[in-house]
């Protein structure tokens, strides 16, 4: 009987101190080095510019292919940009978010339009406001901003041509509407071509920085209503002087040691001035303002859009109903409602009228078609792209 071949002896296993070691090891070899890792760095930002400057060139191509156009304003499609913007976010895996390579991807558009010549958008001014950051946010640093001095202005410059665009403020996720921008449309024919959502920081800011030097405060009246609860709190006796911009008021804050502003970090920087307290004071943590963008034409479809719509109804019982049910009855979603007086007649209102959708859409069409025979008049005052972070 042949003899059972002898078991091969088991492996020892190393010894802690050795796997320790070895991992160790393992981890030394694989840290990066600093001078590799910048220098693939060097390499990508290259290329990055490098494809910059090429996509610099085929938006000029564009312009040419579009033929001899007569200003900057013909060549901004913001259509055409909502779209892209919204690949930037879909195509987002990280790590940077959707704000941050939106505002990128915003920048580069901005600097590429402005090869042709840069556009001029009016906003409240004077620098530092909100609406001077609602241009940026929108529009790049690359566009023009003309700063002027009321809501009203703004509608005229871009009426007569001095602005290819303005920004003027609409409403306050916590404060409500700004009643002046809707009056405006009331005789206006300018024409709603975008939105802009915008985060509002407010901070009090002074020449000294020291809450006790405070015996009068600057602000718009909205950042007051936005702010009040902080200021009861810490500043009850301090005066509370209405200006017509936050901007302003920081600029007249410079020169007191008494005085404070309200407003964004921007406006501190501008004009020099120190925040009082480090957080910012308005009363909701997420306080938002929507911003519009008017133009002089109407823009087509960018798949995701919204359409604004004035209606003046006849004064009846069931006059509202009939104004809302059209738009049920073909599936279109209302955002907003807003009622103002008229102007046209004693007690007759219009109603401003946020609706989902296109003016192209058939839907809007089959909607508003229907609706005329409830109204007196209805006016499109815009159809635009939704407002992208």
């Amino acid at each position: 009987m042949a003899s059972k071949p002898p078991k091969t002896a088991a492996k020892a296993k190393p010894a802690p101190a050795k796997k320790a070691a070895a991992k160790q090891t393992a981890i030394t070899v694989a840290k990066p080095v600093l001078a590799d890792v910048r220098a693939k760095i060097d390499q990508i930002d290259r290329s990055i510019q490098a494809l910059i400057a090429e996509r610099a060139q085929f938006a000029h191509q564009v312009g040419k292919a579009k033929g001899k156009l007569a200003a900057a304003v013909d060549y901004y499609r913001p259509e055409r940009e909502a779209q892209v913007l919204r690949m930037v976010v879909d195509r987002n895996e990280g790590p940077l978010s959707d704000e941050v390579l939106v505002h990128v991807f915003r920048e580069i558009m901005s600097a590429c339009l402005a090869q042709q010549e840069p556009l001029k958008i009016g906003y409240l001014g004077p620098e530092g406001t909100f609406s001077q950051q609602a241009v940026l946010k929108h529009f790049g640093r690359s566009a023009l901003g003309l700063p002027l001095a009321s809501i009203e202005e703004v509608f005229q410059e871009v009426e007569a041509g001095n602005a290819d665009f303005g920004v003027v403020p609409v409403e306050n996720s916590g404060q409500g509407t700004i009643q002046i921008t809707l009056d405006m449309f009331l005789t206006s024919n300018l024409k709603i071509c975008g939105e802009v959502e915008l985060r509002v920081q407010q901070f009090l800011m002074s020449r000294s920085g020291r809450l006790e030097d405070i015996e009068r405060v600057y602000a718009h009246p909205q950042s007051f209503m936005q702010t009040s609860a902080w200021l009861r709190a810490n500043l009850p006796r301090a005066e509370k002087v209405p200006v017509s911009s936050n901007a302003e008021g920081a600029r007249r804050a410079r020169n007191a040691d008494d005085a404070a502003a309200i407003g964004g970090e921007s406006a501190g920087h501008v004009y020099g001035l120190k925040k009082v307290v480090t957080k910012p004071i308005q009363n909701d943590a997420d306080n938002t303002t929507r911003f519009l963008v008017i133009g002089r034409q109407f823009f087509p479809s960018s798949g995701h859009d919204r359409t604004s719509v004035l209606v003046f109804i006849h004064d009846k019982p069931g006059a509202l109903f009939d104004v809302l049910s059209p738009f049920a009855r073909h599936g279109i979603s209302m955002n907003r409602i807003e009622s103002r007086p008229s102007h046209q007649a004693k007690w007759e209102y219009g109603f401003f009228i946020d609706l989902a959708g296109h003016i192209e859409d058939a839907s809007m069409q089959a909607a508003l078609a229907e609706l005329k025979a409830h109204s007196a008049e209805i006016k499109v005052l815009g159809s635009y792209p939704v407002a992208v972070p």
